[in-house]
């Protein structure tokens, strides 16, 4: 099983036409406002001696941060071109970087021989996966994390798909970042309020801790402001 060439076509074309500076994806915030803030809700749950698997990690900016706080950093995605803005950002290569198809079980399963009982951040990946896609994303985290590894899951919450279409609807349109996004197919904020804790659970993980947030986007309202969009965060493992 797979994505398909739709979903992956689409990434694809962001990322070819995506320039190596950091920020100019919408998402790609610096970690002091993303992955800094998360690593302190998953300290109290993750033994840092564990690798650390930063799924859908486009450019690596993230997984950079992260590669500081744990014993091996992996960042994988599903695009080859995110996967090549990510090993160009790292010359010291602080973390190593990979393609995966999270649908891939059996590409899943491989990581994890490879790897063993690994910590899992996943950031904004489930809201936007075609909806036949997003158990299987579930359950590649439970596989990745095994027995002894903690996961970090943050999605968009259905709030979000307000603040977006203020933007879109904004003075002269969506700013170039996120009409970028939308250009090619990408759909943020489609999945619903409680469908990703239900799909954790479905996928055999506990969640220990969980509430609300917001991620920092690099692009801002027509008065200024930083797009900031609601989001929900959890903590799982397996019980």
């Amino acid at each position: 099983m797979s994505v398909t060439d739709r979903y992956l076509t689409a990434w694809e074309g962001f990322w070819s036409e995506t320039s190596d500076e950091q920020g100019d994806a919408i998402w790609d915030s610096d970690p002091c406002l993303s992955a800094a803030l998360h690593l302190d809700l998953l300290a109290p749950y993750a033994d840092r001696a564990l690798p650390v698997v930063d799924l859908g990690c486009g450019n690596g900016t993230q997984t950079r941060f992260l590669a500081g706080h744990f014993a091996r950093a992996v960042g994988v995605d599903l695009s080859r071109a995110a996967v090549e803005h990510a090993r160009r950002a790292d010359p010291q290569a602080l973390a190593e970087y990979a393609r995966l198809d999270l649908v891939d079980a059996a590409a899943v399963g491989a990581l994890h021989e490879r790897l063993g009982d690994s910590n899992v951040y996943l950031r904004a990946v489930i809201h936007q996966s075609d909806p036949q896609d997003r158990a299987p994303v579930a359950r590649a985290v439970a596989r990745l994390a095994g027995h002894r590894g903690r996961a970090f899951v943050v999605e968009l919450r259905e709030a979000a798909r307000d603040v977006l279409a203020e933007v879109v609807q904004g003075p002269g349109g969506p700013p170039d970042k996120l009409r970028r996004v939308l250009t090619h197919g990408l759909r943020p904020a489609v999945a619903a309020d409680g469908e990703v804790s239900a799909l954790l659970r479905s996928a055999g993980l506990e969640i220990y801790a969980e509430g609300r947030t917001e991620l920092a986007m690099t692009a801002f309202h027509p008065d200024g402001r930083r797009i900031d969009l609601p989001a929900q965060w959890f903590v799982a493992g397996r019980p």
